[in-house]
Protein backbone atom coordinates (compact mmCIF):
# COMPACT_ATOMS: atom_id res chain seq x y z
CA UNK A 1 0.00 0.00 0.00
CA UNK A 2 2.72 2.43 -0.93
CA UNK A 3 3.30 4.97 -3.63
CA UNK A 4 5.77 6.88 -5.68
CA UNK A 5 9.38 7.49 -4.80
CA UNK A 6 11.97 9.15 -7.03
CA UNK A 7 10.94 9.11 -10.66
CA UNK A 8 7.25 9.50 -9.80
CA UNK A 9 4.83 11.73 -11.68
CA UNK A 10 5.94 15.26 -12.39
CA UNK A 11 4.44 17.69 -9.92
CA UNK A 12 3.54 21.32 -10.06
CA UNK A 13 5.20 23.90 -7.88
CA UNK A 14 4.21 23.52 -4.25
CA UNK A 15 3.18 19.86 -4.50
CA UNK A 16 4.80 17.32 -2.26
CA UNK A 17 5.44 13.84 -3.68
CA UNK A 18 2.42 11.63 -2.96
CA UNK A 19 2.65 8.51 -0.91
CA UNK A 20 0.27 6.27 1.12
CA UNK A 21 -2.29 7.82 3.42
CA UNK A 22 -1.70 8.76 7.02
CA UNK A 23 -4.30 9.47 9.64
CA UNK A 24 -3.33 13.10 10.22
CA UNK A 25 -6.39 14.63 8.59
CA UNK A 26 -9.75 14.99 10.35
CA UNK A 27 -12.31 12.39 9.41
CA UNK A 28 -14.92 13.75 7.01
CA UNK A 29 -18.63 13.07 7.39
CA UNK A 30 -20.45 11.01 4.82
CA UNK A 31 -22.94 12.84 2.62
CA UNK A 32 -26.37 11.41 2.10
CA UNK A 33 -27.82 10.00 -1.07
CA UNK A 34 -31.43 8.94 -1.45
CA UNK A 35 -31.60 5.19 -2.06
CA UNK A 36 -33.60 3.78 -4.94
CA UNK A 37 -35.43 0.50 -5.28
CA UNK A 38 -34.79 0.10 -8.99
CA UNK A 39 -38.28 1.26 -10.06
CA UNK A 40 -37.40 4.67 -11.38
CA UNK A 41 -33.81 5.47 -10.54
CA UNK A 42 -33.11 9.10 -9.66
CA UNK A 43 -31.60 11.49 -12.15
CA UNK A 44 -28.19 13.08 -11.71
CA UNK A 45 -27.47 13.99 -8.10
CA UNK A 46 -24.25 14.86 -6.35
CA UNK A 47 -23.29 14.65 -2.70
CA UNK A 48 -20.36 15.82 -0.63
CA UNK A 49 -18.59 19.12 -0.13
CA UNK A 50 -15.80 20.12 -2.56
CA UNK A 51 -13.28 19.34 0.20
CA UNK A 52 -14.55 15.80 0.82
CA UNK A 53 -11.94 13.11 0.04
CA UNK A 54 -14.44 11.17 -2.09
CA UNK A 55 -17.20 12.79 -4.15
CA UNK A 56 -20.26 10.88 -5.30
CA UNK A 57 -22.42 11.62 -8.32
CA UNK A 58 -25.55 9.66 -9.19
CA UNK A 59 -26.88 9.53 -12.75
CA UNK A 60 -29.78 7.10 -12.87
CA UNK A 61 -28.41 3.60 -12.19
CA UNK A 62 -24.78 4.78 -12.31
CA UNK A 63 -22.83 5.98 -9.28
CA UNK A 64 -19.53 7.74 -9.92
CA UNK A 65 -17.09 7.93 -7.00
CA UNK A 66 -14.24 10.40 -7.46
CA UNK A 67 -11.12 10.33 -5.30
CA UNK A 68 -10.80 13.99 -4.42
CA UNK A 69 -7.40 15.08 -3.11
CA UNK A 70 -6.04 16.63 -6.31
CA UNK A 71 -3.51 18.75 -4.42
CA UNK A 72 -1.91 15.46 -3.36
CA UNK A 73 -2.60 13.65 -6.66
CA UNK A 74 -5.44 11.87 -4.81
CA UNK A 75 -3.04 10.13 -2.44
CA UNK A 76 -4.92 7.87 -0.06
CA UNK A 77 -5.51 8.80 3.57
CA UNK A 78 -7.52 7.25 6.37
CA UNK A 79 -10.45 9.67 5.81
CA UNK A 80 -10.39 8.84 2.09
CA UNK A 81 -10.47 5.10 2.72
CA UNK A 82 -13.21 5.40 5.32
CA UNK A 83 -15.35 7.57 3.06
CA UNK A 84 -14.80 5.17 0.15
CA UNK A 85 -15.82 2.23 2.35
CA UNK A 86 -19.02 4.02 3.39
CA UNK A 87 -19.93 4.87 -0.22
CA UNK A 88 -19.26 1.33 -1.44
CA UNK A 89 -21.30 -0.21 1.38
CA UNK A 90 -24.24 2.00 0.51
CA UNK A 91 -23.88 1.26 -3.19
CA UNK A 92 -23.91 -2.46 -2.51
CA UNK A 93 -27.09 -2.13 -0.45
CA UNK A 94 -28.95 0.12 -2.93
CA UNK A 95 -30.76 -1.91 -5.60
CA UNK A 96 -31.07 1.24 -7.71
CA UNK A 97 -27.28 1.43 -8.15
CA UNK A 98 -26.47 -0.94 -11.01
CA UNK A 99 -22.83 0.03 -11.63
CA UNK A 100 -20.10 2.07 -9.91
CA UNK A 101 -17.44 4.06 -11.74
CA UNK A 102 -14.32 4.87 -9.70
CA UNK A 103 -12.05 7.65 -10.92
CA UNK A 104 -9.78 10.46 -9.69
CA UNK A 105 -10.02 14.24 -9.78
CA UNK A 106 -7.43 16.28 -11.64
CA UNK A 107 -4.57 14.68 -13.55
CA UNK A 108 -4.10 11.53 -11.47
CA UNK A 109 -6.21 8.51 -10.59
CA UNK A 110 -4.39 7.97 -7.30
CA UNK A 111 -0.68 8.43 -6.59
CA UNK A 112 -0.75 5.98 -3.70
CA UNK A 113 0.09 6.47 -0.06
CA UNK A 114 0.65 9.92 1.40
CA UNK A 115 4.25 9.42 2.51
CA UNK A 116 4.54 13.01 3.67
CA UNK A 117 1.77 12.39 6.20
CA UNK A 118 3.47 9.15 7.30
CA UNK A 119 6.81 10.95 7.68
CA UNK A 120 5.44 14.00 9.50
CA UNK A 121 3.23 12.09 11.91
CA UNK A 122 4.33 8.55 12.79
CA UNK A 123 1.36 6.34 13.59
CA UNK A 124 0.74 4.37 16.75
CA UNK A 125 0.16 0.60 16.40
CA UNK A 126 -3.58 1.19 16.77
CA UNK A 127 -3.59 3.86 14.06
CA UNK A 128 -1.61 1.63 11.72
CA UNK A 129 -4.07 -1.20 12.26
CA UNK A 130 -7.04 1.09 11.59
CA UNK A 131 -5.43 2.41 8.41
CA UNK A 132 -4.55 -1.05 7.07
CA UNK A 133 -8.00 -2.43 7.90
CA UNK A 134 -9.70 0.49 6.13
CA UNK A 135 -7.48 0.03 3.06
CA UNK A 136 -8.15 -3.69 2.89
CA UNK A 137 -11.87 -3.15 3.48
CA UNK A 138 -12.09 -0.67 0.59
CA UNK A 139 -10.40 -3.06 -1.82
CA UNK A 140 -12.41 -6.03 -0.57
CA UNK A 141 -15.69 -4.18 -1.13
CA UNK A 142 -14.73 -3.26 -4.68
CA UNK A 143 -13.95 -6.92 -5.30
CA UNK A 144 -17.00 -8.44 -3.62
CA UNK A 145 -20.09 -6.22 -3.70
CA UNK A 146 -22.61 -7.57 -6.18
CA UNK A 147 -22.56 -4.29 -8.08
CA UNK A 148 -19.92 -4.20 -10.84
CA UNK A 149 -17.16 -1.58 -10.44
CA UNK A 150 -15.39 0.06 -13.38
CA UNK A 151 -12.11 1.90 -12.70
CA UNK A 152 -11.57 4.91 -14.94
CA UNK A 153 -7.81 5.31 -14.57
CA UNK A 154 -7.51 8.85 -15.85
CA UNK A 155 -3.87 9.31 -14.86
CA UNK A 156 -1.11 7.98 -12.62
CA UNK A 157 -2.04 4.94 -10.51
CA UNK A 158 0.79 4.13 -8.15
CA UNK A 159 0.99 1.86 -5.13
CA UNK A 160 -2.33 1.95 -3.31
CA UNK A 161 -3.86 3.65 -6.34
CA UNK A 162 -2.96 0.76 -8.61
CA UNK A 163 -4.28 -1.64 -5.97
CA UNK A 164 -7.69 0.06 -6.08
CA UNK A 165 -7.76 -0.13 -9.88
CA UNK A 166 -6.76 -3.81 -9.81
CA UNK A 167 -9.65 -4.53 -7.45
CA UNK A 168 -12.24 -3.30 -9.96
CA UNK A 169 -14.11 -5.67 -12.27
CA UNK A 170 -13.10 -3.60 -15.29
CA UNK A 171 -10.40 -0.98 -15.75
CA UNK A 172 -10.09 1.55 -18.56
CA UNK A 173 -6.77 3.42 -18.46
CA UNK A 174 -5.25 6.42 -20.17
CA UNK A 175 -2.68 5.18 -22.65
CA UNK A 176 -0.01 7.40 -21.09
CA UNK A 177 -0.96 6.76 -17.44
CA UNK A 178 2.07 5.80 -15.36
CA UNK A 179 1.53 2.71 -13.22
CA UNK A 180 3.75 1.21 -10.58
CA UNK A 181 3.90 -0.83 -7.38
CA UNK A 182 6.91 0.73 -5.58
CA UNK A 183 6.21 -0.69 -2.12
CA UNK A 184 9.17 -3.07 -1.89
CA UNK A 185 11.54 -0.30 -2.96
CA UNK A 186 10.11 1.79 -0.10
CA UNK A 187 10.61 -0.95 2.47
CA UNK A 188 6.93 -1.86 2.80
CA UNK A 189 4.55 -4.30 1.12
CA UNK A 190 1.62 -4.31 -1.28
CA UNK A 191 -2.00 -4.63 -0.18
CA UNK A 192 -5.51 -4.92 -1.49
CA UNK A 193 -4.96 -8.44 -2.82
CA UNK A 194 -2.63 -7.14 -5.53
CA UNK A 195 -0.32 -10.17 -5.35
CA UNK A 196 -3.22 -12.57 -5.89
CA UNK A 197 -4.88 -10.45 -8.59
CA UNK A 198 -1.70 -9.92 -10.62
CA UNK A 199 -0.72 -13.58 -10.50
CA UNK A 200 -4.23 -14.49 -11.65
CA UNK A 201 -4.19 -12.01 -14.53
CA UNK A 202 -0.67 -12.09 -15.89
CA UNK A 203 0.91 -15.21 -14.36
CA UNK A 204 3.43 -15.66 -11.59
CA UNK A 205 6.53 -14.60 -13.58
CA UNK A 206 5.10 -11.26 -14.74
CA UNK A 207 3.54 -10.63 -11.32
CA UNK A 208 6.97 -11.07 -9.71
CA UNK A 209 8.43 -8.56 -12.15
CA UNK A 210 5.76 -5.97 -11.40
CA UNK A 211 5.87 -6.42 -7.61
CA UNK A 212 9.54 -7.19 -6.90
CA UNK A 213 11.10 -4.70 -9.33
CA UNK A 214 8.45 -2.00 -9.05
CA UNK A 215 9.21 -0.44 -12.44
CA UNK A 216 6.90 2.00 -14.15
CA UNK A 217 4.72 0.77 -17.00
CA UNK A 218 2.09 2.58 -19.03
CA UNK A 219 -1.63 2.19 -19.34
CA UNK A 220 -1.09 0.96 -22.89
CA UNK A 221 1.24 -1.79 -21.64
CA UNK A 222 -1.21 -2.68 -18.86
CA UNK A 223 -3.94 -3.29 -21.43
CA UNK A 224 -1.59 -5.22 -23.73
CA UNK A 225 -0.51 -7.69 -21.02
CA UNK A 226 -3.93 -8.11 -19.41
CA UNK A 227 -3.56 -6.04 -16.24
CA UNK A 228 -6.38 -3.76 -17.44
CA UNK A 229 -9.13 -4.24 -20.01
CA UNK A 230 -8.19 -1.50 -22.42
CA UNK A 231 -6.31 1.77 -22.86
CA UNK A 232 -7.61 4.87 -24.62
CA UNK A 233 -6.49 8.50 -24.98
CA UNK A 234 -6.72 10.32 -21.65
CA UNK A 235 -9.69 12.45 -22.73
CA UNK A 236 -11.68 9.32 -23.53
CA UNK A 237 -11.14 7.42 -20.28
CA UNK A 238 -14.21 8.59 -18.38
CA UNK A 239 -16.56 8.55 -21.42
CA UNK A 240 -15.41 5.03 -22.30
CA UNK A 241 -15.79 3.84 -18.70
CA UNK A 242 -19.24 5.42 -18.52
CA UNK A 243 -20.35 3.72 -21.74
CA UNK A 244 -19.19 0.39 -20.34
CA UNK A 245 -20.96 1.08 -17.04
CA UNK A 246 -24.23 1.82 -18.87
CA UNK A 247 -23.98 -1.54 -20.67
CA UNK A 248 -23.45 -3.33 -17.36
CA UNK A 249 -26.31 -1.41 -15.74
CA UNK A 250 -28.72 -2.84 -18.31
CA UNK A 251 -27.91 -6.42 -17.29
CA UNK A 252 -30.06 -8.32 -14.78
CA UNK A 253 -28.49 -7.60 -11.36
CA UNK A 254 -28.88 -11.05 -9.77
CA UNK A 255 -27.07 -13.10 -12.45
CA UNK A 256 -24.54 -10.26 -12.82
CA UNK A 257 -23.70 -10.52 -9.12
CA UNK A 258 -23.52 -14.31 -9.41
CA UNK A 259 -21.09 -14.06 -12.31
CA UNK A 260 -18.92 -11.60 -10.38
CA UNK A 261 -18.97 -13.91 -7.36
CA UNK A 262 -18.02 -17.04 -9.30
CA UNK A 263 -15.59 -15.92 -12.00
CA UNK A 264 -12.84 -14.74 -9.65
CA UNK A 265 -12.36 -17.95 -7.63
CA UNK A 266 -13.04 -20.24 -10.60
CA UNK A 267 -9.37 -21.02 -11.25
CA UNK A 268 -8.93 -22.33 -7.70
CA UNK A 269 -11.95 -24.64 -7.88
CA UNK A 270 -12.15 -28.17 -9.15
CA UNK A 271 -14.47 -28.72 -12.10
CA UNK A 272 -16.94 -30.43 -9.76
CA UNK A 273 -16.94 -27.49 -7.32
CA UNK A 274 -17.42 -24.99 -10.16
CA UNK A 275 -20.33 -26.97 -11.57
CA UNK A 276 -21.96 -27.21 -8.15
CA UNK A 277 -21.73 -23.44 -7.63
CA UNK A 278 -23.15 -22.83 -11.09
CA UNK A 279 -26.01 -25.22 -10.34
CA UNK A 280 -26.87 -23.35 -7.13
CA UNK A 281 -26.78 -20.00 -8.96
CA UNK A 282 -29.03 -21.31 -11.75
CA UNK A 283 -31.58 -22.66 -9.28
CA UNK A 284 -31.74 -19.28 -7.57
CA UNK A 285 -31.97 -17.29 -10.80
CA UNK A 286 -34.65 -19.48 -12.40
CA UNK A 287 -36.96 -18.42 -9.58
CA UNK A 288 -36.54 -14.68 -10.13
CA UNK A 289 -38.90 -12.16 -11.68
CA UNK A 290 -36.00 -10.90 -13.79
CA UNK A 291 -35.66 -14.30 -15.48
CA UNK A 292 -39.36 -14.16 -16.38
CA UNK A 293 -38.91 -10.60 -17.59
CA UNK A 294 -35.97 -11.62 -19.76
CA UNK A 295 -38.05 -14.37 -21.37
CA UNK A 296 -41.00 -12.05 -21.94
CA UNK A 297 -38.81 -9.32 -23.44
CA UNK A 298 -37.17 -11.82 -25.79
CA UNK A 299 -40.49 -13.10 -27.12
CA UNK A 300 -41.99 -9.62 -27.33
CA UNK A 301 -38.89 -8.29 -29.11
CA UNK A 302 -38.30 -5.44 -26.65
CA UNK A 303 -35.61 -4.38 -24.21
CA UNK A 304 -35.98 -5.99 -20.77
CA UNK A 305 -36.59 -3.90 -17.68
CA UNK A 306 -34.79 -5.68 -14.84
CA UNK A 307 -35.54 -4.83 -11.23
CA UNK A 308 -33.20 -7.10 -9.32
CA UNK A 309 -36.07 -9.29 -8.11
Amino acid sequence: MGSSEHGGPARTRGEEPAEAGGASEPTDGVGTRKPADGRGAPGRAESGAPSDPVLSSRDGPLLTLTLNRPHRLNAVSLPLYERLVAELERAGADRGVRCVVLTGSGRAFCAGADLKAHRDRPQSPGERRRYIEAAQRANHLIQTIGTPVVAAVNGHAIGAGLELALSADFAIAAEDARLRLPELALGTFVGGGAVYTLAERVGVLKAREIVLLGDFFSGAVAAAIGVFNRAVPATQVLPEATRLAHRLARRAPIPLAAAKRLIGPAAALSREEALERERAALEEIFGTADWREGLAAFHEKRSPEYRGE
